[in-house]
């Protein structure tokens, strides 16, 4: 196994329903290494959305050590835990939590907006190339109600992609869309994790989309169970066209990050500038090497 992104630690989490103690989660030991495109599958009530929400600091262990690219937020405060959020997790969830108010394009800049870092300028060429890059360069200005559940979700993942999250976590993301959409979101984040490097954890019912990822971690009564070993995706499965297409949009969506860090380079620590610059730089090489595929 590579570099982990995720370690989790002897964690547990407990509630409690009047005198009642619920083990949500136990977990001994749990590594999910850099890159990796993952499922997490079980029945109802297992823990899946349990082990997702403490991962991505939404919900805090019980006890142990929650260990995300290096740190370990499970004791941080509420303020330092949104910074984490914020800047290295990216949300998907199964009813697409977009503000109905807003056009496509700024709810995926909302992220953005809320760091404070960017012109206004910045923050819509990096929303607009995201959304040209999972499809939506027509919708930009459409309200939530306007676009179907399968272009609400492409919000979703591209709202979740703004500020370049190193972990990706999808809660039933197929779940609230007919199963020829879902899987061609599913098939979506493969391409997404395959040239940008990005970690994805998905939570699901269905053994189809499992069957989708690299790996699954199955869950009962609050453990992880095995997994095997991992396996070739079969989700690379796309048209020539759509490939050419995804290639040359997340292309775009790369000359327009690197764009921005440089912009940013002298308000930036030179430790994180050049950690951005060499994730950036490994996701150009890639991309040089799909166009040879």
């Amino acid at each position: 196994m590579g570099e982990p992104i995720v370690q989790l630690r002897n964690v547990t989490k407990e509630y409690w329903l009047g005198k009642v103690r619920i083990d949500a989660l136990r977990v001994e030991g749990l590594e999910i290494e850099k890159g990796a495109f993952m499922a997490v599958m079980g029945p109802s009530g297992s823990g899946k959305t349990t082990l997702l929400n403490v991962i991505g600091g939404l919900d805090s262990p019980s006890t142990g050590e929650v260990i995300i690219d290096g740190i370990n937020i499970a004791d941080m405060r509420e303020r330092d835990l949104a910074k984490i959020r914020r800047e290295k997790i990216g949300f998907v969830f199964q009813f697409f939590n977009l503000i109905p108010t807003l056009t496509a394009i700024e709810n995926v800049e909302l992220p953005m907006v809320l760091q404070g870092k960017y012109s206004r300028s910045e923050i819509r060429e990096r929303a607009r190339s995201l959304l040209e890059l999972v499809g939506l360069e027509d919708r930009l200005f459409h309200r939530p109600t306007e676009l179907s559940g399968g272009q609400q979700q492409r919000v979703a993942i591209a709202r979740a992609l703004i500020n370049d999250p190193v972990l990706v976590l999808a809660d039933e993301p197929t779940g609230n869309i007919d199963s020829a959409t879902g899987l061609q979101i599913i098939q979506l984040m493969s391409w997404l994790n395959k040239t940008r490097g990005q970690t994805f954890l998905i939570v699901t019912h269905d053994p189809k989309i499992g069957a989708l990822t690299q790996r699954v971690l199955y869950m009962i009564d609050g453990y992880v169970g095995s997994y095997p070993e991992p396996k070739p995706s079969s989700s690379s499965v796309i048209s020539d066209r759509e490939r050419k297409r995804f290639l040359a949009a997340e292309l775009r969506s790369l000359r327009s990050s690197i764009e921005h860090i440089e912009k940013l380079k002298k308000d930036l620590p030179p430790d994180l500038y050049y950690q951005r610059l060499s994730i950036y730089e490994e996701r150009l090489r890639n991309l040089a090497d799909m166009m040879k595929e």
